[in-house]
Order: structure tokens, then C-alpha cells, then sequence
């Protein structure tokens, strides 16, 4: 299976919010990525990024789902965007429908994918965030799949011409 690798540092939310519409714009159906980091490192920031790439309309206000565990927005694609932060067990995947959602034909954005990770599809882009300071951070994504190995590098030709890397 193909597979590709890329860091990248935001400089401010507004910046990982751009990176988020960016790789919403270049979503296919079944997109599935795998968001990873602490708390308070911008992963529903760049959901509500990715949103806007998806042409969610912009009267929908894109928050965690933490207590709904997953929240669906209407677009250019569907997006189900997942929090597993209270996630007790693997198994509790299959009770909140998770499954369901890997060929359901939208964009599938799972926060706290580390602890479902060998139960996610193959195919998938992997974003993994971490705090440099008050506004920076570190995200390295990782593409598995033709198709998400395709995301990603259209990703760094945009990421080229924004003078990120």
C-alpha cells in the first residue's frame, strides 16, 4: 500500500483552520483521517477548517462532539466528524456506529483515533498534532493509500506555493 509523510508547523489557528479547508478541498468520498494529540492541540480547529473545504454551509457552528461522540454537517461531501476522548473500549466503536461511517461516502474526521487505530481502515490520511507554544504547531500527516498518498501530495504542492515548506 503507498504511503507518504510530511511535516508541516501552523503558526496561529487561523493558519491550521487554512491547512484544515485544504485538505477538505482535496476530499474524496471516504476520506477517513485519523486526528491525534493532547488536549487543546487544534484538532477541532482544523475540523472546523476542514468543514469549510467541504462546503459546509456556514451557518453550522463545527464543535467537538465529545458528549454526542459523532456530529454530521451537510456539504460537497458529508462530514461526520468523531471524538473519541471518552471512549472506554474499542468494542464501544460498534455501539456508537463508527463502522458504519468508513464507506458511508463523506469525509470522516475521528479525534482520539489512537485508541481505535488497528480497528480504522487502512486507507487513511493520519494527522498527528503537537503544541510547540501559545500558537504554533507541530502536525505531520501520514498518508496510506493511493488515494490518500495522492491527498498529501497535492496537499505539499498547495503547501509549496504558500511558501509552508
Amino acid at each position: 500500500m503507498p504511503s507518504a509523510r510530511i511535516s508541516i508547523i501552523t503558526c496561529s489557528m487561523a493558519q491550521t483552520r487554512r491547512l484544515g479547508e485544504r485538505i477538505g478541498r482535496l476530499c474524496v468520498p471516504d476520506t477517513i483521517l485519523a486526528l491525534t494529540g493532547d488536549l487543546g492541540c487544534g484538532k477541532t480547529t482544523l475540523v472546523q477548517g476542514l468543514a469549510r473545504g467541504l462546503d459546509v454551509p456556514a451557518g453550522y457552528y463545527i464543535t467537538s462532539p465529545t458528549y454526542t461522540w459523532i456530529n454530521e454537517y451537510p456539504g460537497r461531501l458529508p462530514l461526520f466528524h468523531a471524538d473519541l476522548y471518552r471512549l472506554t473500549s474499542p468494542e464501544e466503536m460498534e455501539d456508537i456506529g463508527l463502522p458504519e461511517l468508513f464507506h458511508a461516502g463523506g469525509t470522516l474526521a475521528v479525534e482520539w483515533a489512537d485508541r481505535v487505530a488497528g480497528l480504522l481502515p487502512g486507507e487513511r490520511l493520519s494527522l498527528t498534532m503537537e503544541i510547540t507554544d501559545d500558537a504554533r504547531r507541530s502536525i505531520t500527516m501520514a498518508a496510506r493509500g493511493r488515494a490518500m498518498t495522492d491527498l498529501l501530495d497535492n496537499l505539499y504542492i498547495w503547501m509549496k506555493e504558500q511558501k509552508w515548506v
